[in-house]
């Protein structure tokens, strides 16, 4: 077999048409495989694949003001529909505040929830070993029909999936921070964002983070009618708390327990609730609470105060002691850069009547309103930023490896295009890392993406493809060197020789990645070593060869002819 292989490299190499046919083949696989990223996008770049958890929370937030009553309407519609499902095994609802601190959680700010119209429900799942559905398509399943049925219970009624991260906990999937001096200018581009990330295909979940603007009362004391009534500003005050808050009244004595036990006091919930939302539906409510003053007379409590309407004041957000907002999106199944870069292509196009679109970095823009002349700057964060920071710092280190590669490849063989030719022969195992993932995507039912972890296998091959051509360049050396062959012959041995070792170092690399290759997080570096190892095997007993018959090899090994000397003698 092995002769058989040494007569092909022999008159492969030796043959100019078939070198050719290889360099050109390995050039249009090369560019093939590069365009199946962009612009064709067959295979996608994504940070990291879904995660098969085992539990998942939803997040309810209805208009503020809303009751703990509505929400607890839109929360028994969604666990209506959640506990039908077989892969469910319980649910808990936390009204008016957030779950119990998860990693999701401490960087979305659930620990902070604490009002009427919010509500967590955290979803177990049995093991995912037990179950066919992978918890990520459980949620793209349910999503839009929760969503479509729930949602319009109430008005601005928001009810969002939250997944615990594969990688770095984010904010979201994407974020566009909007930096400005002028709050209401930020506000109005938010909403302005949110509304096209609304008609971006593959974006879920869109949220701004702002503060919605609703009508308050203010409950002003009119001291000098509180000291003619003959009552007190603490009876004043407490009568208030007691019939909206509720308060400690009293304490009772227990012999079950030594500390006392309060008493709470509150009005019903039928008796809290106001008609509606305007002056005089505040100011009957009011008038129905008395208090008895010194005379033992009865005095209406809005005899003694002044009931103001107004506006509600919003959250500031800063971030580095910067005026800003967040506008938020979540992807649903799909990477997050393809989104983004739909969502900013209809920035730019559909705001140029209000706005003069500047680009600044990578994706990052800025706005000049066309009217006041404010400037804001829109900065994309979120896992789109951890991905494109976590490429370009994987792509710096494989560049990084390929330069100290080829510098000692330069000190060891003294020769800069013996050491190109490894470096490209390692290079090339890209071709079989994309091919791979292209493969992946077809036979799995969900996208296959092109993951960190896969760039991680890619720098990991270079060693591999490297060893390889070193195995190839020493011995065709020795051949040349030592028993006077010439290179045709040298090249076509040392490949048939170094064949076996090179095949079953790749066959064990291969069987011990097939492990990798099934995991959710590392599949990515599963399928680039075994692909990857297949096309650095190619490249060092095909591409490799024939670079080396191309180059100058009698002179870089100092070739002399000897005859009479026997292959089978030690070198």
């Amino acid at each position: 077999m092995f002769d058989k292989f040494e007569n092909l490299v022999r008159t492969g190499v030796q043959s100019r048409f078939k070198r050719n046919l290889i360099l050109i083949a390995t050039l249009v696989a090369f560019i093939g495989s590069i365009l199946l990223i962009a612009p064709t996008e067959i295979v996608k770049a994504k940070m990291l694949p879904g995660k098969n958890n085992d539990t998942f929370n939803i997040y309810v937030t209805l208009a503020s003001g809303s009751s703990v009553e509505q929400t607890k309407k839109v929360t028994d519609c969604v666990s209506s529909y959640v506990t039908k499902e077989k892969n469910v095994v319980d649910t808990e609802v936390f009204l008016g505040m957030g779950s119990p601190l998860d990693f999701a959680g401490l960087i979305k700010g659930s620990q902070f929830k604490n009002a009427e119209n919010v509500a967590e429900i955290v979803l177990n799942l049995t093991a995912k070993h037990e179950r066919e559905e992978p918890s990520y398509l459980m949620v793209q399943r349910i999503r839009p029909i929760i969503q479509g049925a729930c949602e319009k219970i109430y008005p601005d009624t928001e009810i969002s999936f939250v997944e615990p991260p594969a990688g770095p906990p984010t904010l979201s999937s994407i974020v566009a921070e909007i930096y400005g001096q002028d709050a209401q200018g930020i506000k109005k581009l938010a909403y302005k964002v949110e509304d096209v990330f609304k008609h971006t295909k593959g974006l879920v979940d869109i949220d701004v983070m702002e503060d919605e603007i609703y009508d308050n009362f203010e409950i002003v004391v009119n001291s000098t009618k509180v000291a003619k009534s003959g009552v007190t500003i603490k009876q004043l005050n407490d009568i208030l708390y007691l019939a909206f808050e509720g308060m400690n009244v009293a304490v009772k004595n227990s012999d079950k327990f030594d500390d006392q036990i309060p008493l709470f006091l509150s009005l019903s919930e039928n008796s809290k609730r106001f008609t509606k939302k305007d002056l005089n539906s505040v100011r009957v409510k009011l008038s129905a609470l008395r208090l008895m003053n010194t005379s033992g007379m009865m005095v209406p409590v809005t005899e003694m105060v002044t009931i103001i309407p107004g506006k509600s004041n919003p959250m500031i957000m800063s971030k580095d002691l910067h005026q800003m907002t967040n506008v938020l999106a979540e992807t649903d199944m799909v990477s997050q850069v393809y989104p983004l870069l739909d969502a900013r292509t209809e920035i730019i196009e559909t705001f140029k009547d209000e706005y003069d679109v500047f680009k600044t970095g990578l994706f990052d823009l800025q706005l000049r309103d066309k009217k006041t002349g404010q400037t804001y700057d829109l900065v994309w964060d979120g896992e789109m930023k951890v991905t494109m920071d976590t490429f370009r710092d994987l792509g710096a280190a494989f560049i990084a490896a390929l330069i100290l590669i080829f510098l000692l490849m330069v000190i060891y063989y003294k020769s800069y295009t013996l050491s190109g030719i490894i470096l490209l022969g390692s290079f090339l195992s890209i071709i079989g890392v994309i091919v791979g993932h292209m493969i992946m995507d077809i036979f799995t039912t969900d996208t296959f993406f092109l993951t960190a972890t896969s760039l991680i296998g890619f720098i990991a091959l270079i060693g591999i493809s490297s060893r390889n051509s070193l195995l190839l360049i020493d011995f065709t050396k020795s051949l040349m060197h030592e028993k006077g062959m010439h290179k045709a012959e040298a090249i076509a041995y040392a490949s048939a020789t170094r064949a076996k070792p090179i095949f079953l170092t790749a066959v064990a690399i291969m069987l011990a990645s097939t492990l990798l290759a099934s995991d959710a997080v590392f599949g990515g570096l599963g399928v680039s070593l075994i692909f990857g190892t297949v096309a650095a095997v190619v490249a060092s007993l095909i591409i490799v060869p024939v670079l080396l018959y191309m180059s100058d090899l009698e002179k870089h090994f100092h070739f002399k002819e000897r005859k009479a000397v026997s292959i089978e003698e030690p070198i």
